[in-house]
C-alpha cells in the first residue's frame, strides 16, 4: 500500500510561493518596490511652526 504524500502547511504553501515570486527580504528591496506603488503628496508648509495635535 502506497503512503499519500504529506499536505503541505500553509507556511510551507506561503515559503513556495513567495520563492516563485522572487521576494527578497532586504529593507532596500522593500523599499524600492514599495516607491513604485505608492507616492505620498509632499507635506504642506505650516507657516504657524507647530503641528496641530
Amino acid at each position: 500500500m502506497a503512503a499519500k504524500p504529506k499536505a503541505k502547511t500553509q507556511r510551507e504553501k506561503f515559503e513556495e510561493a513567495a520563492r516563485e515570486l522572487g521576494t527578497d527580504q532586504s529593507e532596500e528591496a522593500f523599499d524600492r518596490a514599495l516607491k513604485k506603488v505608492a507616492k505620498a503628496p509632499p507635506p504642506k508648509d505650516d507657516k504657524s511652526g507647530s503641528r496641530p495635535k
